[in-house]
């Protein structure tokens, strides 16, 4: 079985002076228009467009804008405002980025490697558009292999029922230094004050087409139930366990021959590829979360 192909994607990191905006609304006509030439009077070139509506008629429009401005971050107050004035009587949401700053992604981590240390090598090879101010994990196994990257690595134990004095440790380290956090298979349940406290996006992947094989073992179940198609899904995290709003799914197929380890082998390798797609999206600012759902531009 063949994955649907991801988006075309311009690289890892933007270009100096290039920006991007991102939009999001009622739709109606004349928001492109509006758009396009509110970026040629400020003397930028639009480098990438993307687009959507989900009903021309009363329906949500949603856009992702690249464009190049030289001296960019002098002209972004000028442009911020034209935005606001321009983008207010469309009712739109809008956010605008300077493409050339990394977003800064802290990682949470418990005793698995294998998707951490893919993150840690794909930011080493420049494939991922971010800077790492941390990894945080409740073990302290993996620590050498963080640190062999030149990325800090904090130990701070999560025991027993109550995890709020945990939680609110690492909220603490987190607060200002943090864009956005990637569970990295941190096996520990977030609760919504810890959420609400890190103030930030929080990325999750899991081991399945969500939601399945909830809980310990789950390659085990699933050798026991006889699936024939194995695969991970990254979503962003909410309040309800495992149902936030979902970045990237991919499948493998499997056979009655796999053990449970070949299941669990094969499906880190899923793991591994979902959620750095999912990463390199956020950072790029290709996701554009509405309601319970994504659009991936």
């Amino acid at each position: 079985m063949t994955a649907p192909a991801p988006p075309v994607t311009t690289g890892p990191a933007g270009g100096a002076d290039q920006a991007c905006l991102v939009i999001h609304g009622p739709d109606r006509p004349g928001i492109v228009a509006a758009v396009s030439a509110l970026i040629a009077r400020h003397g930028g070139n639009i480098v990438t467009l993307d687009q959507y509506s989900d009903d021309p008629e009363g329906g949500e429009f949603f856009q992702r804008v690249v464009f190049h401005r030289h001296d960019l971050r002098v002209a972004v107050p000028a442009i911020e405002a034209d935005l606001a004035e321009t983008l207010g009587p469309l009712n739109q949401e809008w956010r605008l980025t300077d493409q050339s700053t990394p977003k800064r992604m802290a990682i949470l981590a418990s005793q698995s490697d294998h998707c951490l240390l893919d993150l840690l090598w794909r930011h080493r090879r420049g494939e991922l558009p971010v800077s790492i101010p941390m990894v945080i994990s409740n073990h302290t196994n993996l620590a050498e292999d963080v640190r062999s990257f030149g990325v800090p690595f904090l130990h701070i134990p999560s025991q027993g029922p109550d995890k709020s004095e945990a939680e609110a440790r690492i909220v603490e380290a987190l607060a200002g230094n943090a864009d956005f956090v990637v569970l990295a298979r941190y096996m520990q349940i977030l609760s919504s004050d810890f959420l609400s406290g890190v103030g930030v996006p929080v990325i999750n992947i899991h081991h399945s087409f969500l939601p399945a094989f909830i809980g310990a073992a789950p390659y085990r179940k699933a050798k026991e139930r006889g699936v024939k198609l194995i695969g991970a899904t990254s979503h962003y995290v909410t309040e309800d366990l495992d149902e936030g709003p979902i970045i990237e799914q991919d499948v493998v197929r499997v056979t009655h021959a796999d053990s449970a380890a070949d299941l669990q082998r094969r499906g880190a390798d899923v793991e591994r590829a979902v959620l750095s797609r999912a990463v390199l999206w956020h950072a790029q600012d290709r996701v554009i979360r509405h309601g319970n759902h994504t659009i991936i531009f």
